[in-house]
């Protein structure tokens, strides 16, 4: 069994039978793109934590200019990919290759759209106060749901955004394109399917399911359990393009912030550079190292672009099957994965260890306790119509995130999840003081 490209690559819009006369100069995959840009959850990502929580320095990234690379870097990705399989004649007739490149741009702008406030802090934070509040769970009729609160997952809440809350609430979201949707699902797979093979994370809750099926049989996704689908083929490209990102971001925010020295940062990336690059590279004034580390990182995505797509058409044939486990960065040469790996172990070594980054994480455990404990706690007593003065007021925040009447317990309290998650980080810090009275 092998899935096929003239499926996995379907311009149909999710949940949207409206017909969609053709545009000149515009694609159904760039509307993709547009639509995810122009939304209000994007644009959060402003405020979003993407290593350095609540930087000072202006020029540290954020979860949006982190999107916005990982956007360019995939859509290169993708076109080069979609440039081979057109060579190979492999492209449904109506899709070109910079159509692939424009999928991947897409997926690869949304990928974090669903992150919490404080980056992973904020997902541990929601996982740990759900695991330690267990009252509040009391009353779920599935231990699938039970499992979603438990180990809340910013992936899964990117494709509620996607399908749910941004755009036709509750009727589609953006309705973006079924190959946009299955590009941008990492895991495709259910809470309690990673569970039972002890992976932490998964692609979509309980209130998705039913949405992953129509994606998963649109694409033509190879079924591997219940609730578990094999990736798309570029949602491997989409995990190269954040890797490149990351492995490189991390170590250039924390040059400028000071956590680490040029040399340290120099010594990683050089090993990329060809005996031309290496001799251009040294023309560069050694005193003009925003230059000199500009030259480097153009250098080293390029690199590192490369080789992920000969891997990935090395191993086409084992990732169409489904049976391809693995990132396609850890199967390249070995000077390229040691470029990722000692990246990434400079960062965890000195980046995520660094005194002010793990003093504001720790803090964002009591914003998101003070945030989920107001909300829950006036969402059940709603439910036991009871509400007291504080909770109507409470609940008078949400907005359109305020659980319907009708609403299982389960739906109430994922309706609260989506506030948090959706909030910036100045914001939960400013509400969680108002709410604690230390702000007026």
């Amino acid at each position: 069994m092998s899935m096929e490209w003239v499926q996995l690559l379907s311009s149909k819009r999710f949940r949207d039978d409206s017909p969609h006369p053709a545009e000149d100069g515009r694609s159904e995959f760039q509307k993709d793109y547009d639509r995810i840009v122009f939304s209000r959850a994007f644009r959060r990502l402003q405020g979003k934590t993407q290593v350095h929580p609540l930087p000072d320095n202006d020029h540290v990234h954020t979860r949006l200019t982190h999107s916005l690379e990982v956007a360019s870097v995939g859509r290169s990705l993708g076109a080069r990919a979609g440039l081979k399989l057109g060579q190979e004649g492999k492209l449904p007739e109506n899709v070109t290759a910079q159509d692939l490149g424009s999928i991947l741009q897409a997926a690869c702008l949304a990928h974090d759209i669903g992150n919490p406030p404080f980056g992973h802090a904020g997902e541990f934070a929601i996982r740990g106060w759900f695991q330690q509040n267990p009252e509040y769970l009391k009353g779920l009729s599935d231990e699938l749901e039970r499992l979603d609160l438990h180990h809340f997952e910013g992936n899964a809440q990117g494709l509620r955004v996607l399908t749910q809350l941004e755009g036709h609430l509750f009727k589609g979201g953006l309705r973006p394109t079924f190959a946009t949707l299955g590009t941008f699902v990492k895991y495709p797979w259910s809470s309690g399917h990673a569970a039972l093979i002890h992976k932490e994370k998964f692609g979509f809750f309980q209130t998705e399911i039913t949405c992953m099926e129509e994606i998963a049989a649109e694409l033509g996704l190879i079924k591997t359990g219940e609730a578990c689908w094999a990736r798309h083929p570029l949602v491997f490209l989409v995990e190269a393009a954040d890797d490149i990102c990351y492995a490189i971001v991390d170590l250039e925010d924390a040059l400028e912030v000071g956590i680490l020295g040029f040399h340290e940062v120099e010594s990683i990336l050089c090993e990329g550079l060809s005996d031309v690059e290496t001799t251009q590279y040294a023309a560069i004034s050694p005193e003009d190292t925003p230059r000199r580390l500009g030259y480097l990182r153009g250098k080293v995505v390029d690199y590192l672009v490369r080789q992920a797509i000969d891997e990935f058409f090395k191993n086409e044939s084992t990732i169409m099957a489904g049976k391809f486990d693995d990132d396609l960065l850890s199967h390249c040469e070995d000077k390229a994965k040691n470029i990722v790996t000692s990246a990434k172990r400079l960062a965890y070594d000195k980046v995520f260890q660094e005194p002010r980054k793990t003093e504001i994480e720790i803090g964002a455990y009591s914003v998101i306790d003070i945030l989920l404990t107001a909300l829950c706690s006036a969402c059940m007593e709603h439910r036991e119509a009871r509400p007291s003065f504080k909770s109507e007021r409470v609940f008078s925040l949400l907005g359109v995130n305020a659980p319907r009447n009708d609403d299982s317990l389960y739906m109430a309290l994922i309706r609260m999840t989506d506030f948090v998650s959706g909030s910036t980080d100045k914001f939960a810090v400013r509400l969680s003081r108002r709410l604690s009275g230390f702000e007026f």
